[in-house]
């Protein structure tokens, strides 16, 4: 089985560069931070696993939404007021915007693919529903959780 090869240094600053953007320590390790995620994380997640490195909380929020204004990065607000970002990665999930799943349980948050939930426009619906553009967000328990 090939191995995935991990993002390097120069990698993270070329992506950060490539948006027209100065690419600075905190930057890459915001981006480091994000492509090593399996889940989105929350501006806390960051700070919790980025302050041992001497980042704090402002400069982390500032370089969120530096990221995310260049399209680098998406936010979601899963409905319980929190942002969580996540990497757009060209060619899997993370693209778009795609639904996610919360545990009501243990707080969890799992990227679903667009395939796990098909809408179908019915009659009254409003036209985004066709168009696709809505957030879909699920609630419930995890497979821990059950």
């Amino acid at each position: 089985m090939p191995s995935v090869r991990q993002p390097k240094l120069v990698d993270f600053q070329d992506k950060i560069r490539s948006v027209g953007l100065r690419s600075t320590a905190p930057r890459v390790a915001v981006l480091r931070e994000l492509e090593r995620a399996t889940a989105p994380l929350s501006h806390a997640d960051l700070v919790e696993s980025l302050g041992d490195e001497g980042y704090d909380r402002v400069t982390i929020y500032r370089n969120l939404t530096d990221l995310t204004e260049a399209g680098l990065v998406m936010r979601a607000d899963l409905g319980d007021h929190v942002w969580r970002f996540e990497l757009r990665r060209p060619g899997k999930t993370h693209t778009g915007s795609h639904p996610h799943f919360t545990c009501t349980d243990c707080g969890t948050v799992s990227c679903l693919s667009e395939e796990s939930v098909r809408l179908t426009p019915s009659k009254g619906a409003p036209k985004s529903v066709a168009a696709r553009a809505v957030e879909i967000h699920l609630r419930g328990l995890c497979d821990r959780c059950v």
